[in-house]
Formats: C-alpha cells, sequence, structure tokens
C-alpha cells in the first residue's frame, strides 16, 4: 500500500519543480539571447541536464520527452543546424 507524501515532502517537490523551470528559463534565455559558440551551449545544455537529473535522479526519460526536444529546437534555430 503506497502512502501519502507529507506536506514537508510535497513542498520540497515544488521547490524542486520551480528550480528547475526557473533554471530551464535561464538556459534558453542565455542560449537564445547570447553570443554563445555552439559548443559552449552544448555544453551549457549537458549541465543543465546533470542538474536536473540530481534534482529528480529517476526522471531522465521524462528529461528526455520534455525538455530534450526544447533544447534541440532551439540549437537548430540559434546555429541553423539539422
Amino acid at each position: 500500500m503506497e502512502t501519502q507524501p507529507t506536506e514537508v515532502e510535497i513542498q520540497e517537490e515544488s521547490r524542486r519543480i520551480r528550480r528547475l523551470q526557473l533554471m530551464m528559463n535561464l538556459v534558453m534565455s542565455v542560449i537564445s539571447q547570447g553570443n554563445l559558440p555552439l559548443e559552449e551551449a552544448s555544453e551549457l545544455i549537458a549541465s543543465t541536464k546533470r542538474a536536473t537529473l540530481n534534482l529528480f535522479p529517476d526522471k531522465e526519460l521524462a528529461y528526455d520527452l520534455i525538455y530534450r526536444p526544447r533544447l534541440q529546437r532551439l540549437l537548430r534555430e540559434k546555429y541553423r543546424i539539422c
């Protein structure tokens, strides 16, 4: 039988979600508005994935389904790559 999460656990998860959203918004803004070389933008995305998996260790599939396509599209648009 699964137990219900406590209020503290819900608040902690909410905090981690807000942190993830802020981080993704910041990374996407830096890449889209900045003049980073493609290699640095790619490194920033790789660091973002590592940070995301530190916040949510068992959610790599969710990251790959939600954020990876957005970040790939951003790179394609910004750097005109296929």
